[in-house]
């Protein structure tokens, strides 16, 4: 595949990780959110630590009922068990970052659609979106109630941010205000699909190719028994050595996105992560998982304090992101 050339430094370096590489053991960060308003502080020092140095870390007692998760998971399943002419009723359309897609994906990194479908919940941008009651009865609620709970976590992760990086606490908060039509955080349902009547070579692509997210923070629900995922931190890009992120039930994993190290002048690390196909001998059915992308409103203005970038609107920063990962549409 030639490579891309694109208008943002991120996208470029997207394209360089494609290869298979390296699988190395690395220790994954467990941070304790318990008794967040005594002990933010320490907290923060935590976040900060984890996220200059590898951009990729777990919440552990981080508030989030596992019954509100599961609920969450039974209905992700029952929506992508739709059949596909109802799917398509809700599509996500070009230069949009709303509604349902089928493996239209292709990452810079691999120039292959994902093995995925995803249906992308987008508050202010959901009308004519949501599957009817009689489709799925109770979806809009619940999935309504857990887009709101991951936003509250994340904005709590982000006012550590905000507090390390000189700003006042509610810096980020404002900027991820979910009350404005300006509100661009996303909740992605994902069904990576099942190794059913495969072919040998459909094992040398990739359920999710080499990527970093193009939001500020990602919160990460997984399935127990489901893996795949794999990270590399990002002060490693260049070694493009692998370490497997087995999915653990009250552990929600987390990593840094590129608007975000943008907006630290590159002082927290972006982190390179894909999902591997299953080898031999692994659970080779579908595996489900559910990110909460914590994208700053559509008008707010993403520059550090240091100024190393030179201002952009993150409505512009995410429309560049999403051109270069959805090479075509339903």
């Amino acid at each position: 595949m030639q490579a891309a050339n694109y208008a943002l430094e991120e996208l470029n370096k997207e394209t360089t990780i494609g290869e298979v590489g390296m699988e190395k053991s690395r220790e994954v960060r467990r941070i304790d959110m318990s008794d967040f308003e005594r002990r933010k502080t320490e907290i923060a020092d935590e976040l900060w630590a984890a996220s200059t140095e590898s951009g990729f870390f777990q919440l552990i007692n981080h508030g989030l009922p596992q019954d509100k998760i599961d609920a969450a998971f039974e209905m992700s399943e029952r929506f992508f068990g739709l059949p596909h002419d109802v799917k398509a009723k809700y599509p996500m359309l070009k230069g949009t970052n709303w509604g349902w897609e089928y493996m239209a994906q292709v990452r810079p990194s691999t120039g292959t659609a994902d093995r995925k479908e995803s249906y992308q919940i987008t508050v202010p941008h959901m009308e004519k979106l949501w599957p009817t009651d009689e489709e799925i009865k109770g979806f809009k609620a619940l999935m309504l109630e857990f887009e709101k709970m991951n936003w509250a976590l994340a904005t709590k992760v982000l006012s550590c941010f905000a507090f390390k990086m000189g700003f006042d606490d509610g810096f980020f908060t404002v900027r991820h205000d979910p009350s404005s039509p300006q509100y661009q955080s996303t909740l992605r349902l994902l069904h990576y699909l099942p190794m059913e009547n495969c072919k040998p070579e459909d094992f040398d692509l990739w359920r999710a190719g080499a990527h970093t997210d193009y939001d500020c923070l990602t919160l990460l629900h997984q399935k127990s028994g489901q893996g795949g995922l794999q990270v590399c931190p990002g002060k490693e890009f260049d070694t493009h050595e692998w370490t497997s992120v087995e999915p653990l039930p009250g552990v929600i994993t987390c990593n840094i996105g590129d608007m975000l190290m943008r907006w630290s002048d590159d002082e927290l690390q972006s982190t390179l992560h894909r999902v591997r196909m299953p080898k031999l001998g692994e659970y080779q059915g579908p595996r489900y998982s559910i990110a909460f992308f914590a994208q700053a409103n559509a008008d707010a203005i993403v520059q550090g304090p240091k100024k190393m970038y030179d201002p952009i609107s993150a409505r512009d920063y995410l429309l560049q992101r999403i051109a270069a990962n959805f090479a075509k549409k339903l």
